[in-house]
């Protein structure tokens, strides 16, 4: 059900994402072109992607922080767009309309002194059984020095969960309701990780673990994946075609989901 206070039909969600996307600071002028394949490096780019819940587009914009050792970036993702009509995963098409599965909004600061990094991470999904639910979380990031083929950038962070509630006391005899509930906190920790294969591809592995804090007790013992706490897991293969663009499999997936159960996609970006 998608009658929320402000996603009340499918042209709300492409309004918020259009909106998203026109607030972006203007692309950052003279920008050297970055190593694409790290998890800190900071770029204007674009990117589309086919997954098995439709059609995903990224766009992201460095800006000038006003310091020279300071670096930043805004990301703006759209997620499953027309994954009814497009979408590879039968079941998921099956569940799924032709509006959009989700909006995700990232603001990227590196210091380029000392190699941290900080994220904040916002994300609203819009589902039939259960509203428009999001969750906005700031983390901290630590390249490590590499080791061989390897890097290793650690994250810790805290979070908010808020959406849609359901007046009632059983949700399948609930109705939506009009308001909003900050449903509670969460902390993340995990790490980016990536191994060089070639001068041209890498694999990327991305585990998060993630638990609730404090909220409403139907939230804190059940606000992750049904516990009250989750492991995520992160993976994918990149291949560079050159220095402004490539391709990359991701799979998305969790201790309670199978690997094939998980989301796929295949993801083209080009820097600007």
């Amino acid at each position: 059900m998608k009658n929320g206070l402000i996603f009340k039909n499918h042209s709300h969600k492409t309004l918020l994402g259009c909106t998203l996307l026109l607030s972006l600071p203007s692309f950052a002028e003279d920008q050297p072109l970055q190593d694409m394949s790290d998890p800190l490096a900071v770029y204007s780019q674009a990117g589309v992607g086919y997954t098995d819940k439709g059609i995903n587009i990224k766009f992201g914009q460095a800006y000038d922080t006003g310091e020279d050792t300071t670096m930043g970036m805004n990301i703006i993702e759209i997620k499953g767009i027309a994954g009814e009509e497009f979408g590879w995963n039968g079941e998921a098409r099956a569940s799924n309309d032709n509006s959009i599965d989700s909006i995700r909004f990232r603001n990227f600061g590196v210091d380029l002194t000392n190699g941290r990094g900080t994220q904040l991470d916002v994300e609203i999904a819009f589902t039939d059984n259960n509203g428009a639910q999001g969750s906005a979380s700031y983390s901290f990031m630590q390249a490590l020095p590499k080791m061989g083929p390897v890097n290793i950038y650690p994250l810790a962070g805290v979070g908010v969960a808020f959406g849609e509630t359901f007046d009632g006391q059983r949700q399948g005899d609930a109705q939506m309701s009009e308001r909003w509930d900050l449903h509670g906190t969460f902390y993340v920790a995990g790490l980016y990780s990536k191994i060089e294969v070639t001068d041209k591809i890498w694999l990327n592995y991305n585990p998060m673990y993630l638990g609730t804090i404090s909220g409403a007790d139907n939230y804190k013992q059940y606000g992750m994946q049904g516990d009250d706490t989750v492991f995520l897991h992160e993976a994918s293969v990149s291949y560079q075609f050159n220095t402004r663009s490539n391709i990359r499999y991701y799979a998305n997936w969790s201790e309670n989901e199978r690997y094939r159960n998980g989301d796929h996609r295949i993801e083209v970006n080009y820097q600007f």
